[in-house]
Order: C-alpha cells, then sequence, then structure tokens
C-alpha cells in the first residue's frame, strides 16, 4: 500500500473566514502540488480528508488536479489534527483493497502518523510543511516498518509542476 500524506495549505484567519478555508495563497500552493503529484504519475485509489474546510479543499483541489473523481472523496473524522495515529493506522487498515491512498489533513497529526508507520518506540519527526506531501509504502497495517519513498516541500513541488 501507498500512504500518501499531505498538509493542508495556508488557511485564512478565523476573522476572515470563520472557517478557516485556504487563502488565495493556500489555494495556488495546494494546485502546484498537486500539479507535481500528477506530473510525477501519482494517482490515488481514495482520497481521505478531515471534515475541516481546508482539509476538504485541499482534498478538492488535489482530486481535481489528478482526476480523481471528487464525489468520492472520503471524509473522516479518523483523520482530524488531535487523531492518535493508532485511529488513523486502523482507519486506514478498513481500506487495504486499496493500493494507493492520499490523506489531506493537519499537523500534529500527518507528522504522527508518519512517525508510526516509520518507527517503533520512539518518535521520528518528519517536519510537514503546508502543501507538502511524502509516500510511505507499507506492507501490511499496522505496521512501525513502512518505507518512506519520497518527502516534497511545496518548493520543490511547485518546481516538479513547472
Amino acid at each position: 500500500m501507498e500512504i500518501y500524506l499531505m498538509q493542508h495549505g495556508p488557511a485564512l484567519p478565523k476573522e476572515q473566514d470563520p472557517d478557516e478555508g485556504l487563502s488565495p495563497d493556500g489555494e495556488a500552493r495546494i494546485h502546484a502540488s498537486a500539479k507535481a503529484l500528477k506530473k510525477m504519475g501519482v494517482n490515488f485509489d481514495v482520497i481521505l480528508s478531515s471534515p475541516k474546510k481546508r482539509s476538504r479543499q485541499t482534498a478538492a483541489i488535489v482530486a481535481e488536479e489528478t482526476g480523481f473523481p471528487p464525489e468520492k472523496i472520503m471524509e473522516t473524522e479518523k483523520v482530524k489534527a488531535m487523531t492518535p495515529p493508532e485511529e488513523t493506522i486502523n482507519a486506514l487498515a478498513e481500506l487495504s483493497d486499496y493500493k494507493r491512498i492520499l490523506i489531506a489533513g493537519h499537523l500534529p497529526s500527518v507528522a504522527e502518523v508518519a512517525s508510526f508507520l516509520l518507527t517503533e518506540g520512539s518518535k521520528t519527526t518528519v517536519a510537514f510543511e503546508m502543501g507538502s506531501c511524502c509516500r510511505i509504502d507499507v506492507e501490511d497495517l499496522p505496521t512501525h516498518s513502512g518505507h518512506l519513498r519520497w518527502y516534497l516541500v511545496p518548493e520543490q513541488l511547485k518546481l516538479i509542476a513547472s
């Protein structure tokens, strides 16, 4: 299974948007990141999004740019910012029929899921940035022996997209 973890893009301040949706810069950053993923040949069997507006918008932009049907995005509490990584991993294990899964989520969740998949006992720090994406390959879930295939920050993804 290929697990892709992406932190949502920069959001508007709460005073401007009480739901803290993506800012114009956030939308542009996610479009560039998603275009890079498409250029890299990445596609998804399922996209998971947290219920937060910025995460849903991130998932929708990635779906649009990579040709994933937006109506098939799965919204779940299991990828919210403070969800324990074990709960997220259990949700992923229920999707074992899928080969390529994207989580459009938040910190600290995406970083903790990456750490859980890669190590046992101590935490690995994956320094996610808004709009960044990583790919971790796993044989079975749950696991602590996943393989980090790549991690790309928004600037790198933007270069790939251009």
